[in-house]
């Protein structure tokens, strides 16, 4: 049971996170890509994070590793997917 509890409180963050990315970045995408930027965003963000010797504990700490993540992916979406 705890880690279905855990999977949706990531999906939480994550939805959060993209949010929050996706208004800094001043993108607009719909709520799936949200969940997506944001779960994708936190993996990639604590991925460089733990390579360079930092790290984030708690929900905060998470929330900011995952907006920065999906910020990056968003720079680089529009980077290099430019039509």
């Amino acid at each position: 049971m705890g880690s279905v509890l855990g999977f949706i409180l990531n999906l939480a963050l994550g939805a959060v996170a993209g949010y929050i990315a996706g208004k800094i970045m001043k993108s607009s995408h719909g709520i799936i890509m949200n969940i997506i930027l944001g779960v994708v965003g936190g993996f990639v963000g604590g991925l460089i994070l733990s390579l360079i010797g930092i790290g984030a504990s708690g929900i905060i700490g998470g929330l900011i590793i995952s907006v920065a993540g999906a910020c990056l992916l968003i720079f680089l979406a529009e980077k290099f997917l430019k039509k």
